[in-house]
């Protein structure tokens, strides 16, 4: 038998970013506490040069190599430049907070590149073997991230329920890729969609195995019942890490969804979407409905990101190119606002001082109006007030989930999103109607000031014109 030697061309940007993680693993070990930002550097250049690359590298259709194992497509290669930009920016928000705690190690940055580098596979998997290795990258550089702050007791304790509940889902995603592999005979995901077509639902072992994938990926997304680990992790978890596990790695994961249950498992979608529609409900319900009494902002935002996983599997269980396309634009639009939020979040946390509660967000119009400003943006737009892209977002979601004729489940989520209303207005009134407990300046470096002004005015622009980014997304599929 000869072997064939692969086409390396379309995995160009994950050689660079394993070549250049590996890298500054090397060079951090020789450098001194004070010359830590040779590190942060390099980390940014890597990301940068990435999304530089998939950019320049870009070409219509698909191209599948490495024997069907990857694949590269126009969606893959959107969602591969948001984690990229997604992923420096959480890097840009982090340093000065990494600095403050004395968290601003090498290692921070090379876990951020390798959990970047999984994503980046699990985009591109073109098999379920693909997809675990993918999946297993991005998990374990996250139990470590999350834990990362070794003298923190609540720190440890969200890395260790992650890692336990992280393993059980990794368990029933392998488990239900055996039982896929034991009905089709075969790992490639386009493979797996042909006998899927043949067999159809009357194979037993197809469909249980879809019901452990399922579970896998729900825990994945964070979406009700499996949700359990979410706003413990958020909470634990040093801000900078919430910022980075709130961001990018959703991307990763409805790329997870579109490639095994739309590519993989498309003739069973009478199956899935039952399954995704209790979950978008519940999701959308218990996330709204609990959010509602948190006063830690970064479990209410926890919670937040449930009701927003509710949203996103609307447009995919509609089992059409406009839900997917209008998903794929919900999940680029939820990244850009959850970046924007953590960042004003860590921006606020001093040194010594965390910014964890809504009480510490009192007064910040008097203390920075530019600041309220920008989190006014981003607190608007995730309620989904008009003009703004979270409106946007939502709007074309519900209407996919109405031409799919599940009009009930669009009235749901509809009476549901006026509900999260309520908590994200409650924080723009603590920034605007409340008096400041204490005249804290708020101080961040230049860079990290014109950031997060893009990022807030990004939300605004999309929302005016999102016509642009839809198209984008609707090119994907």
């Amino acid at each position: 038998m000869n072997f064939v030697v692969p086409d390396f061309t379309p995995i160009l940007p994950e050689l660079f970013v394993m070549g250049m993680a590996c890298l500054v693993l090397i060079i951090d070990v020789f450098l001194t506490q004070n010359q830590r930002y040779i590190s942060y550097r390099l980390a940014q250049v890597t990301l940068l040069g990435a999304a530089l690359i998939i950019i320049a590298a870009h070409t219509e259709g698909r191209v599948i190599t490495f024997g069907g194992h990857y694949v590269k497509d126009a969606m893959g290669d959107i969602l591969k430049v948001g984690i990229s930009l997604s992923t420096a920016a959480v890097f840009l928000y982090s340093r000065d907070y990494l600095q403050d705690r004395k968290l601003f190690q090498g290692e921070y940055f090379v876990l951020g590149l390798f959990g970047v580098l999984g994503m980046m596979i699990m985009v591109s998997a073109g098999s379920l073997l693909t997809v675990y290795l993918g999946l297993e990258l991005l998990s374990l550089s996250l139990y470590a991230l999350v834990a990362f702050n070794r003298d923190s007791a609540t720190a440890s304790e969200a890395a260790m329920k992650y890692f336990v509940l992280g393993a059980l889902a990794s368990g029933m995603l392998l488990y239900g890729i055996s039982m896929l592999y034991g009905a089709t005979g075969s790992l490639d995901i386009q493979a797996v969609g042909r006998v899927a077509a043949e067999k159809g639902r009357s194979d037993l072992v197809l469909v249980f195995g879809l019901v452990f994938l399922i579970v896998g990926l729900a825990f994945k997304l964070g979406a009700v019942p499996f949700h359990m680990w979410l706003p413990d992790v958020y909470q634990g978890a040093p801000t900078s890490v919430t910022l980075y596990i709130g961001s990018a790695p959703k991307l990763a994961a409805f790329a997870l969804v579109i490639r095994i249950l739309v590519e993989g498992l498309g003739a069973l979608q009478p199956d899935w979407q039952g399954m995704l529609i209790i979950m978008a409900a519940l999701s959308m319900v218990l996330g709204n409905l609990v959010a509602v009494v948190q006063t830690n902002i970064k479990r209410l935002l926890a919670y937040s990101t449930i009701s927003h996983v509710g949203f996103l599997l609307l447009g995919i269980l509609t089992g059409t190119q406009e839900g997917y396309a209008a998903s794929l634009f919900y999940a680029i639009t939820y990244v850009l606002m959850a970046v924007g939020a953590f960042g004003v979040i860590i921006i606020l946390s001093q040194s010594g001082f965390e910014a964890e509660n809504i009480e510490d967000f009192k007064g910040l119009n008097d203390r920075s109006p530019w600041l309220a400003f920008i989190m006014l943006l981003l607190m608007m737009s995730m309620a989904g007030i008009p003009f703004l892209v979270g409106f946007y977002a939502k709007l074309a979601v519900l209407q996919a989930v109405v031409s799919a004729g599940l009009v009930w489940l669009a009235i749901l989520a509809v009476v549901f999103s006026v509900i999260g209303a309520f908590y994200y207005l409650r924080v723009v009134k603590v920034i605007y109607f409340d008096r400041p407990e204490g005249s804290v300046a708020v101080e961040a470096q230049l860079d990290t000031q014109i950031a997060i002004s893009i990022n807030g005015l990004l939300v605004l622009a999309l929302g005016l014109y999102p016509t642009a980014l839809m198209s984008l997304c609707a090119t994907a599929f």
